[in-house]
């Protein structure tokens, strides 16, 4: 949205603010409406979609330092793929303000280490706000996690989801093996996206 809003005209923009306020969303930013217990499915960018996971050695601390902080507050992990400038996880967790208390520390963490590795401390933005999408029932999470297990193929990263290595396809290959996800990409196919749960 941020992208699109930069190439909108002054009407256009005080009409989606004018919507955002009618609808009680914060004008600027993602809505959060739900904050209860639950499951969700988090995705967030690097700024502007700049690659700056790309390094294989960058995608594997950010993976292991991700699932260690989700860990530490007792998330239940259903699924994640990380790619090279955004990522999803799929969580369960007591609060939606656990998440954003565990990314506002993780974004914070990997961009000043990052700016600093790369000499760019004051001169870039690593990281734009996250988006989360509550998770309304089983279907809709095996779409979200089918979804997630894709996305590396989505974006043109590998042909097959199990080449690429910073994802949770891998578990599920292991516990399920190829005929059982198969059988989770038929009975909960992507299509056009995954957020149609009901």
């Amino acid at each position: 949205m941020p992208y699109e809003y930069r190439r909108m005209t002054p009407e256009e923009r005080a009409a989606i603010v004018e919507e955002r306020r009618r609808r009680g969303y914060p004008l600027h930013s993602p809505p959060h409406p739900y904050r209860e217990t639950g499951w969700y499915c988090i995705t967030a960018a690097n700024y502007e979609h700049a690659h700056v996971m790309a390094s294989p050695d960058r995608l594997t601390a950010f993976e292991d330092q991700f699932l260690s902080e989700l860990i530490g507050i007792r998330a239940e992990i259903g699924g994640w793929v990380i790619l090279t400038n955004h990522y999803h996880f799929l969580v369960g967790v007591q609060s939606l303000e656990q998440i954003s208390a565990l990314l506002k520390h993780l974004h914070g963490s990997t961009a000043r280490a990052w700016n600093l590795e790369d000499g760019l401390t004051g001169k870039r933005k690593v990281w734009y706000k996250f988006c989360d999408r509550y998770i309304r029932n089983e279907r809709h999470y095996y779409h979200a996690l089918n979804y997630i297990h894709y996305n590396a193929v989505k974006h043109d990263y590998v042909e097959s989801p199990y080449e690429w290595p910073w994802s949770s396809v891998h578990l599920y290959l292991d516990t399920w093996g190829r005929q059982g996800l198969r059988e989770q990409w038929v009975k909960y196919p992507i299509g056009d996206g995954w957020d149609y749960g009901d």
